[in-house]
């Protein structure tokens, strides 16, 4: 049986544990050297980066540990430099590395805000702008960024992680676009997954909160790796700019905005205020989203 991504070099951020660890391990078993990044530790002090680039080695395929944080630019230097330096390209790059500071608007402070964008957004833009030169060079790459439905559709507390998430979209939108005459190629995923992250930020104190968990519980990160490697497979190639969603066993494609509805106001005055008050809203009103969290759209239990 051929390995999906025989002969190819992958970078996975955050992939010392969760849903990162999954993409890494199923990467490495379809064929490919893999960089482990993660700055996390486990509960007996070693590097998570460490120990899962160990059990790839111990199951047969190639891996090293990356310990660089993806906030910081030369971060993100040193880890795809220590691919070129292994292996003397790189093929595909899982920008997973996130991390939480939920607090609801009113109360969120401008550290929290900064936090969360440092990693979850500039962590992003970091790694994919240091590896388009090689890219661009090599005329092949693959980009996979982790965005979220809290962006998408939207959540309560997660102002900053929202807005970051949602600024991948068009991030990865616009490195679709810049890049696609050099064969590169940007796509996101939008993860439903039961993870360290997801675990410590999710309350229990309401029926409501307990249902979600019950929820939550059923989505094993090991089901997003499989399309997380499809997507930087070479059957992928004409693939890109989209917005893809992985929970259990389903996939989704996120629908991207476009014009709902449109008003040519013609009279002699042309548009004015009261206008869009008395004719536009109104007839605008039916086709208006609701305000709607993440599991007001997906009701349906993961399967």
């Amino acid at each position: 049986m051929s390995q999906i991504l025989e002969g190819k070099v992958v970078i996975v951020t955050g992939s010392g544990r969760g849903v990162g660890e999954y993409i890494a391990k199923e990467a490495a078993t379809q064929g490919a050297r893999v960089v482990v990044n993660d700055l996390g530790k486990n509960e007996e002090g070693q590097n998570t980066a460490e120990v899962v680039c160990a059990q790839i080695k111990e199951a047969g395929g190639e891996a090293i540990a990356s310990l660089d944080s993806v906030a910081e630019w030369s971060g993100a230097e040193k880890m795809i430099q220590a691919a070129m330096d292994n292996w003397g390209r790189v093929d595909g790059i899982v920008n997973n590395a996130g991390i939480l500071r939920d607090k609801i608007f009113h109360k969120m402070s401008e550290e929290e805000w900064d936090q969360s964008f440092e990693v979850n957004v500039k962590g992003c833009f970091n790694t994919s702008r240091v590896a388009a030169p090689i890219f661009k060079a090599q005329e092949s790459g693959s980009l996979v960024h982790m965005t979220s439905t809290s962006g998408l559709i939207g959540n309560f507390g997660q102002a900053n992680y929202s807005a970051g998430k949602m600024g991948l979209v068009g991030l990865s939108k616009s490195i679709a676009l810049d890049m696609q005459r050099f064969g590169v190629r940007s796509n996101c995923i939008a993860p439903f997954a039961m993870t360290p992250m997801v675990m410590a930020g999710i309350p229990r104190e309401s029926e409501e909160d307990k249902a979600r968990w019950r929820v939550i519980e059923r989505m094993a990160p090991e089901k997003i790796a499989p399309l997380a490697c499809a997507l930087m497979s070479d059957d992928a190639k004409d693939v890109t700019g989209q917005i893809f969603g992985s929970r259990a066993n389903e996939v989704y494609l996120f629908s991207q905005p476009r014009p709902l509805r449109t008003m040519h106001i013609g009279d002699d005055e042309g548009i004015s205020t009261q206008a869009v008050i008395d004719r536009v809203l109104p007839a605008f009103r039916t086709s208006m989203y609701n305000l709607d969290r993440s599991m007001d759209v997906f009701t349906w239990d993961p399967v």
